[in-house]
């Protein structure tokens, strides 16, 4: 992987990791490091997964890969707190 695409992955991280927070209410207790790394790892995952059910590419806006990757970073936003909080 080039440094660009590095960078690429940790600014699609960022954007899906605040909009996986965003999608949930009140206020979780995770950090901004978190955010980014579930982010990054929704954003992977829900590439994979709308890959895999033919729906990654289409004409403009992807909107079903980007709403797999927003509902993941939620499930991860929440699994992380959830061990966090186990502490």
């Amino acid at each position: 992987m080039e440094i660009s695409g590095f960078i690429s992955a940790i600014v699609i991280g960022v954007v899906i990791g605040i909009l996986g927070r965003l999608a949930l209410p009140g206020r979780q207790r995770i950090g901004v490091l978190w955010t980014i790394l579930v982010g990054v790892v929704a954003a992977l995952l829900g590439t994979a997964i709308a890959a895999a059910l033919g729906v990654a590419d289409s004409d403009g806006i992807d909107w079903i890969e980007l709403i797999i990757q927003v509902v993941l970073a939620a499930l991860g936003v929440v699994a992380v707190e959830r061990l966090k909080g186990r502490r």
